[in-house]
């Protein structure tokens, strides 16, 4: 339901969520999609936006674009408080919010806005591919944080939906816009380590909890939270203070844990700059603080990518919880950096090899065969000769808005963010699932495993589906 700034109402009754029947995906089949007339605005004319999460994430989406002038029309966010601040702050700027709408439930929002151009999804990754593709579905160009979408069920389908319409979208990987990164997928794309076969990505999160049960009990609901919203499609469970809403990522039924959350920046520059593309395996291969609930506190997970024309197989190896790969695989970049970094990839070819030592594949390393040191690739003249094919000075909002009006397209788009996510899911689910995991990405199955096959489709409560 629609609320102003004197009254808060809740999307829908939290009384009601008791009476919500449980279903899954059924038989990872998706809902009939008809075409909607893509919502393109032309150079100088202005968006009108809808934000889905208000606060936090959200913030750092909606806040660039209102910057440069952009309508934001209507504000959702199952946190009153959060909708109130970002009143305030646009007031602040000198924008009259009157007309502004505001909701707790999204449903809601997209039910009734109907000037909406784009949608800026922030929520946690449950709803990013419910909220999304509801919109799409009306032809709005979609925004959404990464990762994409929760399950390996809803990425085809957030595809469909996407292809289907024609709309913009730009998934949230925002170094994806950097130029240093673009150099850096140049210059691996370049061949230039010769023939890559190892990569090694590694993170230091989780720096929230993981490798936990749910915690039992409840507590009172703040009047401020819509609860039920937040819970969206997932299964109704108490409310707890210290757990929900604020360290939900490491839950299974709302987030991806330190895989989803990272992987789509730390593995975004192999990824990339390698041309990977079907994942064929995994395997978890270390793992600590595993259980029925959350995603663990450690692991280590084996994934084989298909060779590329003459590019050969690859075998990627995931590490989180500051777990990181051997020093001893890496001399030149030990005697360069004096450590294995923090968080950062590793390529290896047989020419050489290449290290990134942020998140983001900002900054990068290589050292040739023979080389007892790595040569940055920003610095010098070594790689200039190097082609140059990726566009600079881009920021990664301003990409998705201009694109919305027909000016250029996303660099993170569903023609790269699908199969990117593709692999990533498979991983998680091999955090979950012992053994070596054989997945068919044609028929979108395991071929070998009934219960990783389980895991593949959402759980959707009765009322939120989409």
């Amino acid at each position: 339901m629609k609320f102003n700034r004197r009254q808060f109402v809740k999307g829908s009754a939290i009384a009601a969520a008791s009476t919500f029947v449980g279903c899954t995906a059924s038989g990872g089949k998706f809902p009939t999609v008809a075409p909607a007339i893509a919502r393109f605005r032309k150079p100088n004319e202005k968006l009108n936006i809808g934000v889905i999460a208000v606060g936090g994430k959200g913030w750092s989406n909606w806040e660039p674009m209102f910057g440069m002038g952009e309508n934001i029309v209507a504000l959702c966010d199952v946190d009153r408080t959060s909708v109130d601040r970002a009143l305030k702050h646009m007031e602040g700027k000198g924008a009259s919010t009157k007309d502004v709408k505001c909701y707790s439930d999204y449903r809601k929002m997209l039910d009734e806005c109907k000037n909406l151009d784009a949608v800026l999804v922030s929520t946690p990754d449950h709803t990013h591919a419910p909220a999304a593709i509801r919109a799409m579905k009306m032809g709005m160009h979609a925004y959404v944080e990464k990762p994409l979408v929760r399950t390996i069920w809803e990425l085809g389908y957030f595809e469909k939906v996407a292809k289907t319409n024609g709309v913009v979208t730009q998934m949230g990987n925002q170094g994806s816009a950097s130029d240093g990164f673009r150099r850096n997928v140049e210059v691996l794309s370049s061949g230039i380590l010769g023939n890559v076969t190892e990569v090694h990505v590694w993170t230091n999160r989780p720096v929230w909890p993981q490798g936990m049960l749910r915690p039992e009990g409840s507590d009172p609901i703040p009047s401020s939270l819509d609860w039920d919203s937040w819970l969206g499609t997932a299964p109704v469970v108490p409310f707890k203070k210290d757990t929900y809403p604020f360290k939900w990522r490491g839950f299974f039924d709302y987030g991806t844990g330190a895989f989803g959350d990272m992987a789509c920046h730390t593995m975004n520059l192999p990824f990339r700059g390698l041309k990977l593309g079907k994942v064929v395996s995994a395997e978890c291969l270390k793992i600590e603080g595993k259980n029925k609930d959350s995603f663990p506190s450690k692991s280590i997970v084996k994934m084989t990518y298909a060779a590329r024309g003459t590019m050969p197989e690859v075998a990627l190896f995931w590490y989180d919880g500051n777990l990181k790969p051997s020093a001893d695989i890496m001399p030149p970049v030990i005697a360069t950096l004096g450590e294995v970094p923090k968080t950062g990839c590793l390529v290896i070819g047989d020419k050489g090899m290449l290290v990134s030592t942020n998140d983001y594949g900002a900054d990068a390393y290589i050292a040739l065969k023979g080389d007892a040191k790595m040569k940055s690739v920003a610095k010098g003249d070594t790689f200039a000769s190097i082609p140059t094919f990726l566009p600079r000075g881009s920021e990664h909002h301003r990409e998705f808005v201009q694109a919305c009006k027909g000016q250029g397209k996303c660099l993170s788009d569903v023609e790269h963010s699908i199969p990117l996510l593709e692999g990533m899911l498979v991983g998680c689910i091999a955090q979950r699932v012992p053994g070596k995991l054989a997945w068919n990405s044609a028929k979108q199955s395991f071929a070998n495993n009934a219960d990783a096959n389980l895991l593949l489709t959402p759980h959707i409560r009765k009322g939120w589906e989409f």
